[in-house]
């Protein structure tokens, strides 16, 4: 696979050029004016003012064709990814509500095992919610609430120049049937590793090992890293062969992946690798895959050639970008 190709992939991949209508929504939707609002657009979830602490909030709907094709996992990427928005933020999750909308009752009947799975593995409830009975179509969104004390959330626009990039992963997974994107790590694991994965963001988060970070989701572990960059106007260069990858799995599927536990940071190098060294404790493999700079390109290197993937003085994944009020 060529470097270039690698670039394409990465740019037309739905799960990246779907990011671009977020800023309509953001441009809509101010929050200027509210202070209580500490971050919104840009970050995994919003956080307001309590006391000493912050509630973080989040929100996902599952995409209907992943509904269609399966509404088991549906479900359970449902809760999934919540957890994931609010661990990325160094913060515990709370409680959850649902929308779920229906029109056939086994779909439906998928879609809850999925969710009463997920509940039980993450050890997170869902407190209640709202169902539309005679929908057209089924469609299930959750929404999340956490917490994490004011003093320790992880931002996604605050990479510094010269922080290390570093990629943290589980590869012990794999990719269910009808789902070439979703890498699955929680599914067939033991209930207590795959909430210790989650509780080691709050350790970090307790530390202050880290500048900025992000769970890695749909746009991929690089697109994702977009994001980041792109919410912190910085620029940064990866490596693509120090990218931890599980043995015969493709390159461009492994970068286009959704992790079921995958996250990335900015932070001072001297950091790295006591980052790296907590997800080992509980199972997964981390690197150095590069570098943070000021330029707000994001660049590629692939058997010794450079190329820029996203120049954000030009290129959209969101729009959103705290740093430019």
């Amino acid at each position: 696979m060529t470097l270039d190709a690698i670039i394409e992939a990465i740019r037309t991949f739905p799960g990246v050029t779907r990011k671009k209508a977020i800023q309509n929504i953001v441009g809509a939707l101010s929050t200027k004016g509210f202070p209580q609002v500490a971050a919104s657009e840009g970050e995994d979830a919003a956080a307001v003012e309590f006391g000493d602490n912050y509630i973080l909030f989040a929100a996902d709907s599952i995409m209907e064709s992943l509904v269609d094709a399966e509404p088991f996992y549906a479900g359970y990427f449902a809760v999934l990814v919540n957890v994931n928005d609010i661990a990325a933020m160094g913060g515990k999750p709370l409680a959850m509500v649902d929308v779920l909308s229906l029109s056939e009752s086994k779909v439906c009947s998928k879609i809850l095992k999925g969710m009463s799975s997920a509940v039980k593995k993450f050890n997170v409830p869902i407190v209640g919610g709202h169902t539309h009975p005679d929908s057209k179509c089924n469609g299930i969104g959750i929404s999340i609430i956490g917490t994490v004390p004011k003093t320790d959330i992880i931002l996604s626009c605050r990479a510094r120049d010269n922080d290390d990039i570093v990629f943290v992963m589980d590869l012990d997974g794999f990719y269910p049937e009808n789902l070439m994107y979703a890498w699955d790590t929680t599914t067939k694991k033991d209930d207590a590793l795959v909430r210790a994965q989650m509780d080691i963001m709050t350790v970090i988060a307790g530390k202050h090992l880290a500048h900025s970070g992000k769970d890695m989701s749909n746009p991929g572990c690089i697109g994702t890293l977009g994001m980041m960059l792109e919410s912190s106007m910085k620029g940064g260069t990866v490596d693509i062969e120090k990218i931890p990858i599980p043995k015969g799995v493709d390159l461009t599927q492994w970068l286009l992946s959704y992790q079921g536990c995958g996250f990335l940071f900015s932070c001072l190098p001297e950091n790295s690798s006591e980052i790296i060294r907590l997800f080992e404790t509980v199972g997964c493999s981390g690197a150095v895959v590069g570098k943070i700079d000021d330029s707000m390109k994001l660049k590629l290197t692939l058997n010794g050639e450079t190329k820029v993937l996203f120049d954000f003085k030009k290129d959209i994944i969101t729009g959103c970008s705290p740093r430019k009020r």
